[in-house]
């Protein structure tokens, strides 16, 4: 459906601008001038340019340099709707896309050839019947083009801050967790080292196995730590939460108040899986349980699945909803649980999938069980 009405807009945009060569060419006022501008003003629009700036400025500057030469010979110049389309979607390009600091100069020349375009033809705005009517319509065109440009900038702004304060919120749950992962790795360290200490004095077949736990408790910590704080770009104080794990998907599943939830878990899912890996399979489900009563209230079933997969740890959850949702807009989120949810999981190695089944919506996580 896009790529349709993209290419009815490209398609309508060529039709204007070979409308304004037509012009030119039937009132003799050459051709090479608005061939020029036309050609310039249509690659910035179809192409991307690495600078936006210049992408926008360039087409508007021979825009208004055609005016100037037409203003200052006293020759009329033709003037049709494909040049004034160009220009105002590169008047849009300049209010959404241009960083800020040159997104006002390059407006206000896209807006500037747009509207002193009629004085080609009326040498002034107020010259004759014609003129002022062009150059309200020139206002409102322009008006209108910046208004929704200026608005969707707006949004998409407010969505970086949105996403960036996620991530950083995810982020400071992270550090929260690695404290409780370390102090329950670090604590059986210490148990085990006061118990080495004691049977020092006795058999050294007895003493072995203490080491060896010692050396794998101090693996998993250093593991476990690697693992988190690979995504952590600050350090933060953050308020401590009990973390989820296997057994509190369980938990999660029963007390789920919403569609009737499954839970399928491989018996191969043993619950002495590394800490962090259950706590980011208990969020990942925790989060999809939450979407499906945000946003597909009307489904059926529900399906958590937990398997492994070679050395990593598969989460599932799907539901046969078409998004029929009971709570209003206002309760349902601004749709950045994902974001941190693949925050977490991209400390773990891991990665996150979330989109449409074959019924329904499915969210896929994989955990790697070991390290990196």
């Amino acid at each position: 459906m896009r790529s349709t009405a993209r290419g009815f807009a490209v398609g309508a945009l060529l039709a204007a601008a070979f409308l304004d060569l037509v012009i030119a060419h039937q009132t003799r006022t050459g051709l090479a001038l608005p061939a020029l501008v036309l050609a310039v003003g249509l690659t910035a629009v179809l192409r991307p340019w690495p600078a936006p700036q210049l992408r926008t400025a360039v087409p508007a500057s021979l825009s208004l340099l055609a005016t100037a030469t037409s203003v200052i010979r006293h020759r009329d110049a033709p003037f049709g709707p494909g040049e004034i389309a160009v220009l105002l979607c590169l008047l849009y390009v300049a209010v959404r896309y241009v960083p800020a600091r040159w997104a006002a100069l390059c407006a206000v020349l896209d807006a500037g050839a747009v509207l002193v375009m009629p004085a080609r033809y009326f040498r002034t705005p107020w010259s004759g019947d014609e003129g002022p009517v062009y150059l309200v319509a020139g206002l409102v065109l322009v008006a209108l083009v910046a208004g929704v440009a200026g608005y969707l900038r707006a949004v998409d702004f407010r969505r970086a801050v949105a996403v960036a304060e996620t991530r950083r919120e995810e982020r400071v749950a992270i550090a929260a967790d690695l404290h409780d992962f370390l102090a329950h790795h670090v604590t059986g360290i210490l148990v085990q080292t006061q118990v080495a200490r004691v049977l020092a004095a006795g058999e050294r077949e007895r003493l072995d196995p203490v080491l060896g736990s010692i050396q794998d408790a101090a693996t998993e910590a250093l593991a476990s730590m690697r693992r988190t704080v690979g995504v952590l770009r600050e350090s933060e104080a953050a308020p401590r939460s009990p973390v989820g794990d296997l057994a509190g998907i369980r938990r999660l599943v029963r007390g789920f108040a919403g569609p009737p939830v499954v839970l399928r878990r491989d018996p191969a899912v043993h619950d002495d899986l590394p800490h962090e890996v259950q706590a980011a399979a208990f969020r990942v489900v925790q989060e999809a349980l939450t979407n499906v009563r945000r946003h597909a209230a009307d489904a059926g079933r529900v399906a958590v699945g937990l398997r492994l997969v070679g050395t990593a740890l598969e989460v599932t959850v799907a539901d046969d909803g078409r998004g029929g949702a009971r709570l209003p807009d206002e309760a349902r989120g601004g749709g950045f649980g994902l974001v941190g949810l693949r925050e977490r999981v991209t400390a773990l190695g891991g990665g996150l999938e979330a989109g449409p089944a074959v019924e329904g919506w499915r969210v896929r996580a994989v955990l790697p069980v070991r390290g990196r």
